[in-house]
């Protein structure tokens, strides 16, 4: 939850700094396909399960889910100054995700629609920490006196 204090202060510092912005978006994705996309050694039983249930966070599998959207998001929606934007991606993303496990059994992983939905929460909390990024970045520039336009809704 470190995320979540540091994201919007980190994020309002970025906003001045796309380019830096975008590689740390870059970088973020990397465990992201890692943990999805990594071949694992085990026997699929089910290539794809379907289940749409309000996600619980009493596993460490669900958290880690919504946990893996957050910073990307985040950190797209501050390089783009289009926090909707970047959530929607990032849910676009898990689908591509989902879609890729189901299609390739050899990489040993099954799609689940519940992981969609956890990655979508994590790509809606990343979103809206994006987009507290700009306005903390604003309201800054408004207090120094330049009104060089920095707005979340570009």
């Amino acid at each position: 939850m470190l995320l979540i204090l540091v994201g919007p202060l980190a994020g309002s510092w970025l906003v001045t700094r796309p380019r830096i912005a975008w590689v740390l978006t870059a970088v973020s994705m990397l465990p992201l396909a890692l943990l999805t996309l990594m071949p694992v050694d085990r026997e699929l039983f089910a290539r794809c399960e379907v289940r749409w249930q309000v996600p619980t966070l009493t596993g460490p599998e669900s958290l880690a889910n919504i946990l893996l959207f957050v910073a990307p998001v985040l950190l797209a929606g501050v390089a783009t100054r289009r926090p909707v934007l970047a959530a929607l991606a990032g849910s676009g993303l898990s689908v591509v995700v989902e879609a890729v496990q189901a299609a390739v059994p050899a990489i040993g992983r099954s799609c689940d629609s519940g992981d969609w939905i956890n990655n979508t929460i994590g790509a809606v909390i990343g979103g809206a920490l994006a987009w507290l990024s700009l306005t903390v970045a604003a309201r800054r520039k408004r207090r120094h006196g330049d009104f060089q336009e920095v707005s979340a809704f570009r």
